[in-house]
């Protein structure tokens, strides 16, 4: 059985399995947590990230608003289920002139890293993706800092932890579009600026998974590996499906996979995951784990249009994953 290297979270949003299913994850009842039309401006909400803060939770979320413009928001919790979100956009703080333009943000993550939360999302930088960075201590002043990556880039998600010294994010290279290829890398950089050392951690392969894949929640440490749940898509006659999996990555080397599941853990097949703004749709940007029961919750977008939940536990994971892997 692994280890899970992580926090007491007594706290964890949390339902038990049903007796019926026989899913390795489950879904929330009360799905969709988060409504299209939360707040006033919006459009959907949806794609967004959630950690622990102060006893109750925060969030970071995607909101495109009436205009179609993508934004993001900051939101609070006391229980990560009912959630206020704030009426107006994060103004992200900003001394570099070619970076504070904000053009637009969407699919966030937040990580704690050594002693402040650390927020990346895909940023609009002269017209292109690429990755944004900016750190908070409490959820109300963001400061900016530059770009992680060249365009075009985006699914940035750090490591909660330096790794042989230096700083370590995946990301996915990517075009201008609805990028029709994608792999995951993984980068490294001794000060949270300078990034290089890129390397290859895994690409599509088949079903599922056989189109694009990208990273989703801050990867969990455990003493077998990081264990990381990434999106993947198929492109089928009707469109993108987006899904998502796991895999296992070695601690010292993340970049050298140790096992990868061949089936999904998670497929559209609810009705908000199916229905929305982009049919077909289940995309998890972050995960809440509670160490010593194992438990894990993880949010999701469905249909690019609502906030969902779901929960498992991280060895069943492991252990799914391990007796079917891909080949």
């Amino acid at each position: 059985m692994a280890k899970i290297i992580g926090s007491p979270l007594p706290n964890i949003p949390w339902e038990d399995k049903p007796a019926a299913c026989k899913d390795v994850v489950w879904r929330s009842s009360l799905n969709p947590i988060v409504p299209k039309d939360a707040i006033p401006c919006a459009n959907s909400i949806f794609n967004s990230a959630v950690v622990p803060f102060e006893g109750e939770f925060a969030g970071v979320f995607r909101v495109d608003n009436r205009e179609r413009e993508m934004r993001i928001h900051a939101a609070h919790s006391r229980d990560g289920v009912h959630w206020d979100i704030q009426p107006d956009p994060i103004d992200w703080q900003c001394d570099i002139p070619e970076i504070a333009n904000f053009e637009y943000g969407y699919d966030p993550r937040v990580c704690w890293l050594e002693d402040r939360y650390w927020v990346t999302w895909c940023n609009g930088y002269m017209g292109y993706p690429t990755i944004g960075m900016a750190w908070t201590l409490d959820f109300k002043t963001y400061h900016q800092i530059e770009n992680s990556y060249l365009p075009f880039n985006r699914n940035g998600v750090l490591f909660p932890r330096k790794i042989k010294g230096n700083y370590a994010m995946l990301s996915r290279p990517s075009d201008n579009g609805h990028t029709p290829f994608g792999d995951i890398f993984y980068s490294e950089s001794p000060d949270l600026t300078f990034w290089g050392k890129h390397r290859l951690v895994m690409r599509p392969t088949g079903g599922w998974q056989s189109k694009k894949i990208g990273a989703g929640p801050i990867p969990i440490e455990t003493d077998e590996g990081w264990l990381m749940i990434y999106h993947g898509v198929l492109n089928s006659c009707n469109g993108f499906v987006y899904s998502f999996g796991a895999a296992l990555l070695d601690l010292d080397e993340p970049w050298k996979v140790i096992v990868r599941g061949a089936p999904y853990l998670l497929h559209p097949s609810a009705d908000y995951e199916r229905t929305g703004d982009v049919p077909n749709v289940a995309f998890p940007c972050a995960a809440l784990v509670d160490a010593p029961t194992d438990r894990i919750t993880l949010y999701y977008g469905g249909a690019d249009t609502v906030i969902c939940m779901a929960h498992s536990y991280v060895n069943d994971i492991i252990d799914y994953i391990k007796a079917n892997p891909v080949k």
